[in-house]
């Protein structure tokens, strides 16, 4: 085994926060893609549930919920992207 896989801690030594954290950090929309995944429902939908779990797993359901109901607004279509403020109207 390489030493960089025997120095990094196993999934068992993690707390779950610290795994919610992560996935959060992997799932997060990066500004480079912003333009691309905007309107991705998937993606936007997926990121905020990923933060809902770092909220809960943080006994803070009142700052999960709309997270989770942002989550649902994507997969509903109840919810859009508004339109980039760089690419507005310019008076």
């Amino acid at each position: 085994m390489s030493d960089t896989l025997s120095s990094q801690p196993s999934l068992s030594e993690i707390s779950t926060i610290e795994l919610a954290q992560a996935l959060v950090e992997r799932l997060s929309i990066r500004d480079r893609d912003w333009h691309r995944l905007k309107s991705n429902r998937k993606a936007r939908a997926i990121e905020q549930s990923a933060v809902a779990l770092v909220y809960l797993l943080k006994d803070n359901p009142e700052e999960a919920l709309p997270r989770l109901q942002q989550a649902v607004g994507w997969l509903d279509r109840s919810i859009s992207a508004p339109p980039c403020p760089t690419h507005g109207n310019r008076s």
